[in-house]
Order: C-alpha cells, then structure tokens, then sequence
C-alpha cells in the first residue's frame, strides 16, 4: 500500500509571474518555469514542492483563487479512487497522463473537499 503522502500543491495564480515572484522572494523557495508545459514550479527547501495554476489558461479541472490543489501520493491511481468511491467521495477527473512525468486524478471527499492524486514515471501506474 503506497504512503498517500502529500507530493505536490498547486497554487492558483492570476498572474504566475508575479506570483512566483512573492513566494521566490517572501519565503525562499526555489521558482523553476518549466517551458515544454508553461507551468512555473516552486522547491520549498526540505518540503513540498508544487506549482503555480495559471487562472486564465486552459484547465481539465476548475481552479479557483482561494483553493490550493493537494496532492497525494498513490502507486496505483486507478484502485484508490475505487477506494475513494467506495467511501462516498467522488472522482472529479479519472487517471490522466501527463507525458514523461506521470499521471494524476481529482476526486472530492464525501464533504466536497477537492484532492488530487498522483504517481510518477518509474512507479506502477
């Protein structure tokens, strides 16, 4: 059974530059963009990593400003969200491969809470 730990946050951003900047400059993490997905990623040191949502680009799942998007760990997507399913949560978007990193899911919690899920390449997916 896979840890579930938490392995990435997104932070929605109306503007990813700016807001990079602040965390880059406010906290000290390390702020990569990442050109082959126009998608800005932040190292916190020691911590979570994650990236930046940009508000005004296409998206498969909606953001929003005032919700971060955790998510957890799994080494098999497709059997833990039969697990979320079978407790009362709901999947948002199925398992979804983004291609030479890995795959991810959204479901929401019985209270509506929105998660994601995520394995890596290298991990049984």
């Amino acid at each position: 059974m896979a840890d579930h730990s938490v392995v990435h946050i997104e932070i929605p951003a109306v503007n990813t530059q700016t807001t990079s900047k602040f965390y880059g400059d406010v906290f000290g993490w390390r702020i990569t963009k990442d050109q082959m997905y126009d998608y800005t990623t932040f190292d916190s040191t020691g911590g979570t990593r994650g990236g930046f949502v940009d508000l005004s680009g296409e998206a498969p799942i909606e953001y929003k400003a005032d919700k971060l998007l955790i998510y957890l760990g799994t080494d098999d997507i497709e059997a833990t969200l039969a697990t979320i399913e079978a407790n009362g949560g709901k999947t948002v978007l199925p398992k979804t491969q983004i291609p030479g990193i890995g795959w991810w899911a959204v479901f929401t919690d019985p209270s509506g809470n929105q998660l994601g899920l995520f394995t890596g390449v290298g991990q049984d997916a």
